[in-house]
This record gives C-alpha cells, sequence and structure tokens, in this order.
C-alpha cells in the first residue's frame, strides 16, 4: 500500500481518545488545543504609533516644502493625551501609545523622530510621508470576534503568545496521550545491564520513548519481555486499561520467535501492512479493548523512519491534532540514486551549502536498515518518490530536517 493512502485511512478513521483539561499558558507548550480561542477585544484595542515621533494631521503638511508645527502635548504608552487634539498643533508620541483622538478624528499621521528636527517647542517636518504613515490600526492584528486559534492546534511559542495577547491567562487542551512502550526478546537488554556474547542493548525502546516525549505524550516504560507468548499477554492485558496507546518494535511477523503478534490476537485484533516504503515495509497496527497497538519494525532506522511517517501520525490524531503533515523543503541531490518504482523511499543525508542558493543534500555512506550512526550524522531524510526510478546529481528533491519529523 502507498504510505500517503494508509496515513490518509488512518486520519479519517482515527479520532481522539483523551479528555480535556485546562492548563495555565506557562504549561502549553506543545500541548494540543481542546476548543476554539475566539477574541473579545481587538488587538491592539485602539490605534496607536508604530514609532517613536510626533503625531500630526496629514492635511496640516505642506507636500512641497517643510512643514513647522507647534508641539503641544506628550502621549506615552498607557498615558493617553487626555484632551481633544487641535489642528495645526503635533503631539509628541512614543511606541504603543494612543494615538489621540481631536478634530476631524484626532491626528493620522507620525513622523519618526529620527526625520523630524526638534526646535525649541516646534517641530520641523519634512515632505513627502504617506498619509496614515506609522499609524497602526485597532484591530489590525486581531478582531474581535475572530477565531485566532483553532481546536486541535498544537500550541507553540507564537500560539500561547496569541493567547496572551487577548488576556487569555489559561487554556482548555486535550489531555496527554498516555502511550506504553515495550521490547521483547532473550537477547535483549536494557543499558542498565551487562549484554553477555550474542545479546544486544535495546536501543529501539529508548528512541521510541523520546520520540514519544518530542510529541507530548505521557510515556510508560514497560520494560523488555522475554520470548514468552503467555508472558507478553498478561503484561499487555494489565497494561492496556491504563494507556491510549501500546507501542513496540520488532516480534509482530510471522516468525516462529514473534511472539507479539499471537498475544495482540488473543486479546484483541492485529492488522498488518506491508507498505511500499523503505526503510521499514512491515508495521503492525492493532487494537487491545479501546487501546491502540503500533508495531513497528526492529531494525533501528526502519524502527525510527516508520515512527515518524506512520506512527507519528496514529499519536497525534489520537491525541487530538487536526494537523499530521511535515513540512518538505527543497535542496539539491548531491548523488546519484537508483530505485523500484511503486515504491516511496528515504535516504539519509547531511546538508552542505550549494553554490546557487540551494543547499545540497549528501549521502550517508550506508544506506542499512540497522545502521543507527547513520541517523546521528545525518541532518535529516530526502524523499524519493513512488514515480522516480533514478535520482540524478544536482536535481531538486524533497527533504525533510529531523527538527520537524522528531516532534
Amino acid at each position: 500500500m502507498p504510505v500517503a493512502d494508509a496515513i490518509a485511512m488512518l486520519e479519517e478513521k482515527l479520532a481522539p481518545v483523551t479528555g480535556p483539561e485546562r492548563v495555565t499558558l506557562r504549561h502549553a507548550l506543545n500541548r494540543i488545543l481542546g476548543e476554539d480561542i475566539r477574541s473579545e477585544r481587538n488587538v491592539p484595542p485602539h490605534d496607536n504609533s508604530a514609532v517613536d515621533g510626533y503625531a500630526v494631521y496629514f492635511d496640516d503638511l505642506d507636500e512641497q516644502s517643510i512643514t513647522r508645527l507647534t508641539v503641544t502635548g506628550r502621549v506615552a504608552a498607557g498615558h493617553p493625551l487626555g484632551r481633544m487634539a487641535k489642528r495645526g498643533e503635533a503631539i509628541r508620541i512614543f511606541t504603543g501609545a494612543p494615538m489621540p483622538d481631536g478634530d476631524d478624528g484626532g491626528p493620522d499621521t507620525v513622523f519618526m523622530e529620527e526625520d523630524a528636527t526638534a526646535d525649541g517647542d516646534e517641530v520641523i517636518l519634512p515632505p513627502g510621508l504617506k498619509h496614515g504613515a506609522n499609524r497602526r490600526r485597532i484591530g489590525e492584528d486581531v478582531k474581535a470576534g475572530d477565531i485566532i486559534i483553532g481546536r486541535g492546534r498544537r500550541l507553540r511559542a507564537q500560539e500561547i503568545g496569541l493567547a496572551a495577547s487577548i488576556g487569555h491567562a489559561d487554556v482548555l487542551v486535550y489531555q496527554r496521550l498516555r502511550a506504553a512502550v515495550f521490547s521483547t526478546g532473550d537477547e535483549v537488554r536494557d543499558p542498565t545491564d551487562a549484554a553477555p556474547e550474542g545479546c544486544i542493548f535495546d536501543s529501539n525502546r529508548y528512541a521510541v520513548m523520546s520520540l514519544l516525549d518530542g510529541l507530548g505524550c505521557e510515556v510508560t516504560d514497560l520494560g523488555i519481555f522475554t520470548d514468552d507468548e503467555d508472558g507478553i499477554a498478561t503484561v499487555l492485558e494489565e497494561s492496556a486499561p491504563d494507556h491510549d496507546l501500546l507501542i513496540s518494535s520488532g516480534g509482530v511477523s510471522a516468525g516462529e520467535e514473534d511472539h507479539v503478534k499471537g498475544a495482540v490476537e488473543r486479546l484483541g485484533q492485529m492488522h498488518f501492512w506491508r507498505l511500499a516504503i523503505k526503510p521499514g515495509r512491515p508495521i503492525a497496527l492493532g487494537q487491545i479493548g479501546d487501546t491502540a497497538f503500533v508495531g513497528l519494525p526492529g531494525n533501528p532506522v526502519a524502527a525510527m523512519v516508520t515512527f515518524m511517517f506512520v506512527a507519528r501520525p496514529v499519536v497525534l490524531r489520537l491525541a487530538g491534532a487536526n494537523d499530521t503533515s511535515l513540512p518538505r523543503f527543497q535542496v539539491k541531490a548531491g548523488f546519484d540514486y537508483k530505485k523500484k518504482t511503486g515504491r516511496r523511499e528515504w535516504a539519509r543525508v547531511k546538508l552542505v551549502p550549494g553554490g546557487n542558493g540551494l543547499p545540497v543534500a549528501i549521502k550517508y555512506k550506508s544506506g542499512g536498515a540497522g545502521i543507527l550512526t547513520s541517523m546521528v550524522e545525518a541532518d535529516g531524510l530526502i524523499e524519493i518518490g513512488e514515480d522516480v526510478a533514478k535520482l540524478n546529481k544536482g536535481e531538486p528533491v524533497n527533504y525533510l530536517p529531523f527538527s520537524e519529523v522528531t516532534q
């Protein structure tokens, strides 16, 4: 199945599974908004000056020569003029200060102080300034009644700042998705233990937990299960009711030692997908009661890549997000690459400066699905579509930085 079709199917079928809770803005970063935020006020709440300078009536200015006006007042942010402004005068004004009210609607244009010359109690203004210059209008940023942030948006610093600008001290968000992670295998050892001959340290569990942390999940480490279907089934049955998602790597194929598959099928249901991707073709999705299950491939690179492009949208949709897409940036390929058509592939690359403004992607020397060092040395992944059989050096190609696909 093409990966785009799989993701579209998932997004259509999945819905948020967590309830709402209210948090302060200080604790809202990376949380998923549980309701639309509608502004009850204009931002800015009044016309104000964008610069330090002098507020004047545009119609008082000489379009061909300098204008000399008497400075009759001073307005600072939070301190209005306190009277109506009159034609023929200039008001000293500072950034953010409210534009004074007055005759014919009040002063409507602001000269930057760098462009004006103070001369005693007068100011000399040069010609050429446009009508309304350096004046911010009421509601220029936000109008009262506008929905400024939609439900399902992951809150970044800019959304939090925008919520604060309309006086929101807290926001309604979805509760953190409760995810439990485990590994299986008699040969798998935790880094806190020793690894005798024939054993390996568990990298996948730690990588997956870190990826879930980046998505704002509440993560439980279930540890490492031995190759025993009964034991795995017991732990999964006990853990499922307290979690929204169970996730593992390896152990879900059809081999004699793939005991996770049997355990999940005993307790619920399992769906196997063979996606037209590389690395990471096999991936399993299932359910135990109301708890979703994702089984990632066992090779470390394949586990991380399938998490980024398949498990990540599952996690975000279950957590309440309405947009799980990833941005693509165009770079130039610094290498030739051949592949089968009908399959989407991701190659690990490092970016170097290019001569024509586009960065150049240099492929990591080894593309093996078990070469975890390649994920450390690379800056991100280039994406080669299903219809491409050969990518030529110098051609444009889509690039996804790890900074985007790991959060």
